[in-house]
């Protein structure tokens, strides 16, 4: 490198962010800035590791579990981010890397951190505090593995359960998701008294760059699918989707996604109406609009050639690219694209200023390299027992007994035995859901591999066998005839739900539980008083003879890596408080959700929204809490 240390205004740190962004970038070339505007993902660098100098890349990712190896550790991963950091330092200008990774619910790509509930379930505990205590300890696990930013939070309002990102949104009430995005605080930092708004915030190298996604309206699509089309007026687009995004931008929010999905038939990624005009102008957004993962790719229905979705993608006001392979292509016709005169320098600048801010503010020109000593607080207890509180805050207990006067739960420490029954009781990779150590989460012979935490029945067995007691714990995930006809099992716990799944693979018409959990919860529930605890990522249709015969019903979400949290209600060591943070309809013919106005629920659900007992009484049901209602100005 030719350049000493302050010979140039962006490398002092005590110049403003604004006029180092200025001086870097008048340095810069054309090469240069597209460079920065181009994320790749690690796998191309691990195999090709000239990439980063010969393209002057400015961003990099990890898809969910793309690391080192499969069992890596946090400081495995922090050596290997280091080493893309290297390269990137030794180009011409020294311009280090930004790194991503998709720590949604806790650090999920990485083996032995702490796994929380997804937002779903935090939705369910209306706790702003909570979020925010959940964004710190993220984001002390992320910076631990030497990653700068991560894509979230998911903002969206989810108005439709069929949808396969259901579990991403933490209500279908835009006051509740507003709520909960004081995540973005933990992530990054409170900003100071007076912080401009609009300019991306992040308070030191222990903090993260959060990524507020998906802009805008996700979780509105007709029928629920994935990357589909919402199809609103501009007044409700804002008044219900967009409502949040105001909330992560008064925080500093660092980035913000683009959708795959349309709004009245155009594609979020090639809209400048809502990116330009609307986000960064109207609304005065100076951090940095991302694609999402090859989101420029989905535009070639409407646009055809791939150089045409680059350029109308850029022109719409995408600053940061996550292309992630197609690389040397994106690149080659950016470079083209601007050469003609289609995409112009002042759009190239725009974008290049937003990534130099976020870089400059996360003092990554001062802190590149990833800090060590915070490894000793990934999976710590202090972070564990978080997750378990939020836990035992995100479970929703909606049915107590047969006789309201009778509650089942909690239940006794010392029954003489207990069954427990259903694959989700001991699976930590069903337990915690998506986006845990692969994209689509881990399937049964892969669950036992990755997370480090406690299952439902580790959790049950820990809570009642001690030396002063004879119970005996009984697991069948599927029980036998034999077991079935014993006379000395004093009550049953089936712990049942959905197989972890991710964007479209989760769209589902229907969302039944498949028949032979069906036939294996009535079984169990015919022969013994029965607690049924549901994990899912959104709420199901319950066939009614299963409610009838059960004793009492748990809707747990995707907790994470600390059963200990369940067990800890259901034995009474502390009440219920959790609160649909959706409606819990009879059946999807109920979709769409007809209410009287938004935040109430519909009149014929099965379990409005809202909804929780405590366990105290069985028709008892939970106070608000932690609700607040921020003021819209758009």
């Amino acid at each position: 490198m030719d350049l000493e240390e302050y010979d140039c205004i962006y490398r002092n740190p005590k110049e403003p962010v604004e006029a180092r962004v200025e001086d870097l970038k008048s340095r810069m070339t054309l090469e240069e800035k597209v460079g920065q505007i181009t994320q790749i993902e690690r796998r191309i660098a691990t195999a090709e590791p000239a990439v980063i100098t010969k393209y002057f890349i400015g961003s990099m990712l990890s898809a969910t579990g793309s690391g080192p190896s499969p069992d890596a550790s946090s400081c495995e991963w922090a050596d290997m981010v280091n080493q893309f950091q290297k390269a990137a330092l030794e180009t011409r200008l020294g311009i280090p890397l930004l790194y991503g990774i998709d720590a949604i619910h806790g650090n999920g790509s990485i083996k032995g951190a702490t796994i929380f509930p997804h937002n779903v379930g935090l939705g369910a505990t209306r706790d702003a505090d909570l979020a925010q205590r959940i964004g710190v300890a993220t984001a002390f696990e992320v910076r631990a593995s030497g990653i700068h930013c991560t894509f979230a939070p998911c903002v969206a309002v989810c108005k439709d359960p069929r949808w396969g990102r259901c579990y991403e949104s933490f209500s279908e009430d835009t006051e509740i998701v507003r709520n909960m995005t004081s995540i973005v605080t933990g992530l990054q930092g409170r900003p100071p008294p007076g912080h401009q708004k609009g300019y991306p915030f992040v308070a030191g190298i222990h903090n993260v760059a959060a990524c507020a996604k998906h802009f805008v309206g996700d979780g509105g699509t007709e029928g629920g699918k994935n990357e589909g089309n919402t199809s609103l007026s501009y007044d409700d687009l804002e008044r219900i989707h967009m409502a949040p995004y105001l909330d992560c931008i008064d925080m500093g929010a660092s980035m913000i996604m683009a959708s795959y999905s349309s709004w009245n038939g155009e594609k979020l990624h090639s809209n400048h109406f809502l990116l330009t005009e609307v986000l960064k102008d109207k609304l005065g957004f100076k951090g940095i609009v991302i694609s999402d993962w090859r989101g420029l790719d989905r535009l070639s229905e409407s646009c055809g050639h791939y150089r045409d979705c680059i350029l109308s993608a850029i022109n719409s006001g995408i600053d940061m690219v996550m292309v992630p392979y197609r690389y040397e292509e994106f690149i080659d016709h950016l470079l083209s694209l601007v050469k003609s005169g289609k995409v112009s320098m002042a759009r190239i600048d725009d974008a290049v200023e937003r990534i130099l801010r976020v870089k400059f503010v996360a003092g990554l020109f001062e802190h590149p390299y990833s800090d060590k000593s915070l490894l000793e607080l990934v999976g710590c207890k202090r972070h564990r027992d978080l997750a378990r509180e939020a836990v035992r805050k995100s479970l929703v207990l909606l049915k107590n007994g047969k006789n309201p006067e009778k509650p089942f739960l909690p239940l006794e420490r010392k029954p003489k035995k207990i069954l427990v029954a259903g694959k989700h009781a001991n699976s930590l990779g069903y337990q915690c859901g998506a986006w845990t150590g692969k994209w689509q989460g881990l399937n049964d012979t892969e669950n036992g591999r990755f997370p480090i935490g406690t299952t439902i029945l580790e959790a049950i067995e820990e809570a009642v066998l001690g030396k002063d007691t004879d119970t005996e714990v009984i697991y069948e995930e599927g029980p036998s005839k034999r077991t079935l006809e014993r006379d000395d099992i004093s009550l049953a716990i089936v712990a049942v739900g959905e197989e972890p799944y991710a964007e479209s693979f989760g769209d589902k018409q229907t969302l039944e539980l498949p028949s032979s959990i069906i036939r294996m919860i009535i079984s169990v529930a015919e022969r013994f008083p029965t607690l049924m605890i549901l994990i899912s990522g959104r709420a199901l249709v319950l066939d009614q003879e299963i409610l009838d015969k059960i004793e009492a019903l748990i809707a747990a979400w995707w907790p994470g890596t600390e059963g200990g949290g369940i067990a800890d209600l259901v034995f009474g060591d502390y009440e219920f408080e959790g609160r649909l943070p959706i409606t819990w309809l009879r059946s999807v013919e109920q979709i769409p959700i007809i209410k009287k106005a938004e935040g109430e629920s519909c009149d014929d659900a099965l379990f409005p929204l809202g909804s929780g007992l405590t366990k105290a009484r069985s028709n008892e049901s939970v106070q608000s809490n932690n609700n607040h209602h921020l003021p819209l100005n758009i």
